[in-house]
């Protein structure tokens, strides 16, 4: 009989007191060891990882994620590798680790909920994180597995709130630099303008969003799992950034390939609204019905949790309140 296969929780920190123990013990019970690979802790994160049970190890910041995520890889040595990162803890799922891991070598992607600061929403993001031996990285940051096996979605959901203002802004100006490094070196590489103009939307730098978008989406492939992000990201960030027509044009273009994605429908009603007050003398004859239409579309679609960057409620709860605020509104006007 073989041996049964092993099972590592593989995380890189540094100065993580806030949140380590969270991640650690969510993840414990149902792996058989847990590897931490600290890059120059001053607070109390090597002490929470060991008390949690955690093998520590140290490594001077590399400069790159990619090199450090496959040094915590290489001391674990294990045959699957689940990678999470302290900011993370997982909420569900865990059972379903143990027979993945029984079957062929393939990468598991689990569901990411990113939390907002509304306290509310979420966006849904289906990342590689649970690897077989033998997978690599590469890329500075934003770092993504390369390997040849195929990517399948995993019943895992991970909680992530590393991207609440509170959180995001001591990590800005280091990710922006790596991101540049990056592209400098492959500056035809459409995940890499995507997650630079991603970046430059979290520096609030719209003009420098929308360069990278544009480029992002010429270069990225129709079948990449980011496309849906992409597409419904940088039609918010046009809008946001006051270029209706632009926004107008790609949403024209790209929905004939979403017609069941109620984030797409969703951030259009909002464009459709916009372009409503840019231009009053048509707002309730044209762009508020289009509008309407939009947020109706939403609910008829319902909610969508396997679409890439999807946020939670689009497809229910948040339309309906659109819906009622302009319905409210169409109201007030009429009487």
């Amino acid at each position: 009989m073989s041996p049964p296969v092993s099972i590592a929780a593989t995380l890189i920190v540094r100065n993580e007191a806030r949140c380590l123990a969270r991640c650690l013990e969510s993840v414990a019970p149902w792996v058989d060891k847990m590897v931490v690979l600290d890059t120059g802790s001053t607070d109390d994160t090597v002490a929470i990882a060991q008390a949690a049970g955690a093998e520590v190890h140290h490594l001077p910041w590399p400069d790159s994620f990619s090199i450090a995520r496959n040094h915590v890889l290489d001391l674990a040595d294990s045959d699957w590798a689940l990678m999470l990162d302290a900011d993370e803890w997982l909420v569900a799922g865990g059972e379903a680790l143990r027979q993945w891991c029984d079957g062929p070598a393939r990468l598991g992607r689990v569901c990411i909920h990113n939390l907002h600061d509304d306290g509310e929403t979420a966006t849904r993001s289906w990342i590689t994180r649970l690897i077989p031996r033998g997978a690599r990285y590469e890329g500075r940051v934003h770092e993504q597995v390369a390997s040849p096996l195929p990517r399948l979605p995993l019943p895992v959901h991970v909680a992530h709130d590393g991207y609440l203002a509170a959180q995001i802004s001591p990590k800005q100006t280091r990710n922006h630099a790596l991101l540049l490094r990056d592209l400098a070196e492959q500056p035809d590489d459409p995940y890499l303008h995507y997650q630079i103009a991603r970046d430059a939307r979290m520096r609030d730098d719209l003009d420098a969003a929308c360069i990278h978008f544009a480029r992002a989406l010429a270069l990225t492939p129709a079948e990449a799992n980011w496309r849906h992000e992409l597409v419904v990201t940088a039609i918010t960030v046009l809008t946001k950034a006051g270029r209706l027509d632009e926004a107008l044009a790609l949403a024209d273009g790209e929905m004939p390939h979403w017609p069941e994605s109620p984030d797409f429908f969703f951030v259009l009603g909002d464009l459709l609204l916009d372009r409503a007050m840019a231009d009053p003398d048509h707002a309730i004859g044209h762009w508020l019905p289009l509008a309407e239409g939009a947020w109706q579309r939403c609910l008829a679609i319902g909610e969508r949790p396997d679409l890439e960057g999807g946020v939670s409620g689009r497809g229910s709860h948040l339309a309906q309140h659109n819906l009622d605020v302009l319905r409210s509104q169409l109201a007030m006007l009429a009487a």
